[in-house]
């Protein structure tokens, strides 16, 4: 279980190598987000950056269990890492 942000933030991070390895999935993440691949590694301290690149996978969900699985990760880790993200709490609209 990712209850830490650093632990989060050091997911997130493996996640960012994950998409990397493949040039659609980094073009689809660079596309998505805005950002220019100059600036990946500047913005691997900034949790609001690596928020993002776990909304991204999460908002494929072949995408997300492709990625847990050559993590090898059980597919609710991305979930528990974004809650730990400041912003990334679950919102609970009751």
């Amino acid at each position: 279980m990712l209850s830490s942000q650093e632990a989060a933030e050091a997911f997130a991070a493996r996640i960012l190598g994950w998409l990397a390895e493949d040039h659609a999935r980094i073009s689809a993440f660079l596309a998505w987000s805005g950002e220019s691949p100059a600036h990946l590694r500047e913005r691997l301290n900034d949790p609001a950056f690596l928020l993002a690149v776990i909304e991204f996978l999460m908002s494929d969900e072949r995408q997300l269990l492709d990625a847990c699985a050559d993590l090898g990760v059980p597919p609710e880790t991305p979930g528990q890492a974004r809650a730990a993200l400041p912003g990334g709490e679950q919102v609970h609209w009751t």
